[in-house]
C-alpha cells in the first residue's frame, strides 16, 4: 500500500517555488510515495475559492502560480490522484483529463458537493447519475472516478435513507468508487470501519487522520475540543482500519489534516504521522 499527501495540508508552506521545493522534498524524505493535487491549487483560483479555503482553516495560498509539473518530477514524487470538484469536470472534461495525464496519473476524484442538500434524495440520486455520466466519460479516456466523502453524505433523505448509502447503491462500481475519508465518518458519530466494511473492493483509497483532544494551557473544563490528530496521537482504531483497508485492496493511505498540527507546523506533523505508517503498512 503505497502512502501519500493530500495537497490540502501545503498551503502555507508553498507559498514560493523554493518553498514548495523543500516542502516536497520534507515529504518524499519521511518516506510518502506520493502526493494527491487539487486543480484549484495547482490553477490560480478565484478569489472567492481562496477566501473560503482559508475561512474552512484550509488556506490555498500563492500555490497557483507555481510549476508544479516542474516541481513534482523534481521532488521524485508520484502523483497518486487529481481531485477536482464535479461541476468542472462536467463543464471541462478535456481539461481535467489533460491535467491529469500530465502528471501522470489515472485517477481523478470529486471532492464532494458545495451547496449541495444532502437530505434531499431526489437530489443525491441525481448527483449518483452525474458521477455515473462523468465515470464513463473519464473511463473513454482510461481514467478513473472516485468519490470523496465528509461527513454531509451521511445526513437522511426524507425517505430515512443516509445520502451515502444512495452514492453507493445507484453508482454503477465500473464507472464509480470511493476514496473513504475515515476522519469525518467518525466525526459525524458513525462506524467508519463498518462503512469499510460496506465499500469493500469499492474502496480504492483511504483518505487518514487521527482524532483526539489536545490540551493548551490551563484546562477550565474537563471537556476538550475534538480536532484531527497526528497518527498514533488520537483516539481512533487506525490499526482496525488498517485491517480492512489491506482487505479491501486499497492502493494508497492519504494523509490529510487541516489544522491543530503539532506547534501549527503541517510539515512537522505529517512527519509525526509518517513514524506511524512506517510503523503499521
Amino acid at each position: 500500500m503505497k502512502t501519500g499527501i493530500q495537497q490540502i495540508m501545503l498551503g502555507t508552506v508553498t507559498g514560493t517555488e523554493t518553498k514548495a521545493a523543500q516542502t516536497l522534498k520534507r515529504i518524499k524524505d519521511a518516506g510518502y510515495d506520493g502526493i494527491e493535487l487539487n486543480r484549484f491549487m495547482i490553477h490560480p483560483s478565484p478569489l472567492v475559492v481562496r477566501v473560503l479555503t482559508k475561512a474552512a482553516g484550509m488556506p490555498t495560498g500563492n500555490s497557483g502560480k507555481l510549476d508544479w509539473q516542474k516541481l513534482i518530477k523534481e521532488s521524485g514524487l508520484l502523483v497518486l490522484t487529481l481531485h477536482a470538484d464535479l461541476g468542472s469536470l462536467e463543464q471541462d472534461l478535456s481539461g481535467v483529463v489533460e491535467d491529469a495525464r500530465a502528471f501522470g496519473t489515472d485517477t481523478v476524484v470529486i471532492t464532494g458537493m458545495y451547496r449541495f442538500a444532502y437530505n434531499n434524495e431526489n437530489a443525491v440520486r441525481e448527483l449518483a447519475k452525474r458521477l455515473n455520466t462523468a465515470g464513463k466519460e473519464l473511463k473513454q479516456n482510461g481514467i478513473s472516478l472516485l468519490y470523496h466523502n465528509h461527513n454531509a453524505e451521511l445526513l437522511r433523505t426524507e425517505s430515512g435513507r443516509r445520502a451515502y448509502d444512495i452514492l453507493i447503491e445507484e453508482t454503477d462500481p465500473e464507472y464509480v468508487n470511493f476514496e473513504f475519508d475515515s476522519y469525518w465518518f467518525t466525526d459525524a458519530g458513525a462506524d467508519a470501519k463498518m462503512w469499510m466494511k460496506k465499500l469493500g473492493t469499492r474502496m480504492k483509497l483511504w483518505h487518514v487522520t487521527d482524532r483526539g483532544a489536545r490540551q493548551k494551557g490551563s484546562c477550565m473544563t474537563p471537556i476538550l475540543k475534538e480536532d484531527s490528530m497526528e497518527l498514533g496521537t488520537g483516539n481512533m482504531d487506525l490499526k482496525g482500519m488498517l485491517d480492512i483497508a489491506r482487505e479491501n485492496g486499497v492502493q494508497a493511505a492519504v494523509l490529510e489534516s487541516h489544522r491543530n498540527w503539532i506547534g501549527k507546523d503541517p510539515l512537522r506533523s505529517m512527519e509525526v504521522s509518517a513514524e506511524w505508517l512506517k510503523e503499521n503498512l
